[in-house]
């Protein structure tokens, strides 16, 4: 197979139709530009959902895992290796807390975190057993496993899974009232995403993320953030939970976390709330493992800087400015977002998300659409100014032609 056409012809012949990918056949990838098979360059600029936030094949990440590739690479958790405790503590140290759990996918850490909730809601709380509550936001996207599509909004996730998992309860994004009221003895936490990814990177009203750390410590709630997308660097901030002041009970982390090399995730706690397992109750062969641990620490490492949470906030700064001005066109209807991270609301008479992310791909950017009108940009951290202001070129000529 050497042509684009014979790639996907293959692909839709064996693999299950889960996925609509735009048609392009990645071959190789550097930094911010990803080639295809026929040798077409195109600017990344959705960055595997923010996996990708340092770009494709960061040196230091590749060093790392190149380095420990040479020593050991799985143990399962049956044994200790030499890269654990280093990892727990450093990815401790940089959420402010105590304990780390290590898992792979994002989906895993978010199973991981509902699990852990209701334990220490039945261990710690003192709620009565099978009768924990955890309160979440409609139009939330935080995976795709049974559990979770079963307090989804979005049809297209749930649609035929059923039966449902009981036991949570769903309130609308950025309503504080109605969360306050939802909340009662047997609710064990609240489970949202600071920003609203696949909603079309919806950031919500001023004060809410701060409203809901006082109403869940007032109730004895654990606050569980899922920071898979909006975190490590993305926003401008370590956390996008920083831009109000807030620091959860718990993290929930992924994507970025394994460098776009390996998944890796993680949820991030006190030892109070961590403490509530014991051995048998929960784990993963792959989760924690050498490799992981290698490549996740080196993520760390550069976290610590400021350098790229900088270059979040100051480029995120420009990319609003710029797409701003493309409101006033009459192609854009509204701009969400932060740091280096947007959704971008199509006109429908200028095409739906799929079509605009179509014609971008063919001037060679690379972005995706949701919720059918929407397109999200989300570059690597390490975009320049100059390829950023090429791909929002693009965009504007893509919405004038």
């Amino acid at each position: 197979m050497s042509t684009t056409a014979e790639h996907i012809a293959a692909t839709e012949a064996r693999s299950a139709h889960n996925y609509h990918p735009l048609p392009v056949v990645a071959a190789s990838a550097e930094g911010v530009w990803v080639s295809d098979v026929e040798g077409r360059r195109y600017l990344d600029m959705l960055a595997g959902y923010s996996a990708l936030n340092f770009g494709h094949r960061h040196p230091r990440l590749i060093r790392a895992a190149m380095t420990q590739l040479d020593r050991v690479t799985l143990t399962s958790r049956a044994f200790h290796h030499d890269r654990f405790a280093r990892f727990c503590k450093e990815l401790a140290e940089l959420c402010g807390m105590e304990m780390v759990l290590p898992m792979n996918t994002g989906a895993e850490a978010v199973e991981t975190a509902i699990k852990t909730a209701r334990k220490w809601g039945y261990r710690v709380k003192g709620v009565p057993d099978g009768q924990a509550k955890i309160i979440v936001a409609a139009d939330n996207f935080h995976g795709r496993t049974t559990t979770i599509i079963s307090f989804s909004t979005a049809p297209e996730a749930r649609a035929d899974f059923g039966p449902y998992t009981p036991g949570f309860e769903i309130v609308p994004y950025g309503d504080l009232a109605a969360l306050e009221s939802a909340m009662d003895d047997r609710t064990v936490a609240v489970l949202m995403e600071p920003i609203q990814g696949e909603a079309g990177v919806v950031v919500p009203p001023a004060g809410y993320w701060a409203g809901v750390r006082r109403l869940t410590a007032e109730r004895d709630v654990l606050f569980i953030a899922d920071e898979i997308q909006s975190g490590l660097g993305r926003t401008g901030r370590t956390f996008a939970s920083e831009h109000e002041g807030v620091v959860p009970d718990m993290y929930v982390l992924g994507k970025a976390l394994g460098g776009g090399i390996v998944p890796v995730s993680a949820v991030v706690s006190s030892a109070e709330v961590l403490g509530v397992y014991q051995p048998g109750e929960h784990g993963s062969t792959f989760g924690g493992n050498p490799l992981a641990c290698a490549v996740a620490l080196e993520v760390i490492a550069m976290l610590r800087t400021g350098e790229f949470q900088q270059r979040a906030a100051d480029l995120g700064t420009h990319l609003h400015d710029e797409l701003a001005l493309l409101t006033g066109s009459g192609a854009v209807t509204q701009v969400r977002g932060r740091g280096l991270w947007a959704g971008v609301d199509i006109a429908p008479e200028h095409g739906t998300g799929q079509q605009i992310s179509q014609r971008l791909m063919e001037r060679g950017v690379l972005a995706k659409d949701t919720h059918g009108s929407t397109i999200r940009l989300a570059p690597p951290l390490v975009i320049s100014k100059e390829d950023l202001d090429w791909g929002v070129a693009q965009l504007r000529a893509v919405l004038t032609t």
